[in-house]
């Protein structure tokens, strides 16, 4: 029954993709890629709360779901969703959100990172950079297909892929990718749930060692902090976090968001105060809808 149940929800996200464009992130060869083994063979599972995830990602991708042209504003987000570096909680943090972005007429590109690992990269502590920076490559070259302005385009985090954004957000500058036509790699607003930023503070041990190894120098901890690395040009951030996470500690949002405020960049944080960690859109704790807070922001920051 329950093997039944895998095949019913798999074949229903299957009839769902069909209608939205799936995009290889690189055209042609993986910059840094080393040749997949055999035995890594990408895996998408139903879990007992009936969320996709997906794991062993060796050749990523973007889904792309535009928003319907009557109410499309122009604005785009790439969401990154969580997984602590081993997995993607790839619906509820991913393709769930992308649809409520949709219904206000924002165009949501799902994306498909690649995991670290020594299988497939030849250094797999900066190959999610290099995802990230060619995810908004790719996004803002093609901006004009999509029907979004170049100027209007965010990335959006949960958990570890909050630590997948927030690195972006700090290190754009830091070039990982080719990109001949110089485009811009900064986005231009992030939203940050629950995520993990610290590998100094309050750290969340699993994503570390599994972005950086079992022990990482101090120089790549500090780079890879994103709350250290703000400067004048840093884009404004959006936090939602809940006071009670035990996974990653809410001090990771505060932390950045007091960096940010140092640095006189826009933020706005909203804390739960039950909720735990991995909430995805729907907080059955509180009545309050942290999307809709969300949503307030952008139009403040008139995006």
């Amino acid at each position: 029954m329950k093997f039944r149940l895998t095949l019913v929800l798999l074949s229903m996200l299957v009839i769902d993709l069909k209608a939205q464009e799936v995009i290889p992130l690189y055209d042609g060869d993986i910059p840094g890629a080393k040749p997949t083994p055999a035995t890594y063979v990408e895996n998408t599972e139903v879990r007992s709360n009936g969320t996709l995830s997906v794991t062993k990602v060796s050749i990523p991708t973007v889904t792309v779901f535009e928003a319907p042209k009557n109410i499309a504003t122009g604005t785009a987000v790439i969401i990154c969703p969580g997984g602590g570096y081993g997995a993607l909680a790839f619906s509820h943090e991913g393709t769930d959100v992308a649809k409520r972005f949709n219904a206000i007429g924002v165009t949501a590109f799902v994306l498909k990172y690649r995991l670290p690992s020594d299988e497939i990269m030849v250094d797999k502590t900066y190959g999610p950079l290099q995802d990230a920076q060619q995810a908004i490559y790719l996004v803002r070259k093609n901006a004009k297909q999509y029907g979004i302005k170049a100027n209007k385009i965010g990335i959006m985090g949960f958990s570890a892929g909050g630590h997948f954004a927030s690195t972006l957000v700090a290190h754009y500058k830091d070039l990982k990718i080719s990109n001949p036509e110089k485009i811009n790699l900064r986005p231009n607003f992030a939203a940050l749930i629950y995520p993990v930023i610290s590998f100094e503070e309050s750290v969340h041990t699993g994503t570390m060692k599994n972005l950086l190894g079992p022990n990482p120098a101090d120089s790549l901890k500090h780079y890879f902090s994103a709350n250290e690395n703000i400067n004048k040009k840093t884009p404004p951030v959006f936090f939602v976090h809940a006071k009670d996470d035990k996974t990653v500690p809410y001090e990771n949002s505060k932390l950045m968001n007091g960096a940010l405020k140092q640095h006189d960049i826009d933020t706005d944080i909203y804390l739960y105060e039950n909720g735990g960690h991995g909430f995805g859109l729907i907080n059955k704790t509180s009545d309050v809808d942290w999307f809709n807070l969300l949503i307030s922001w952008l139009k403040k920051e008139k995006f």
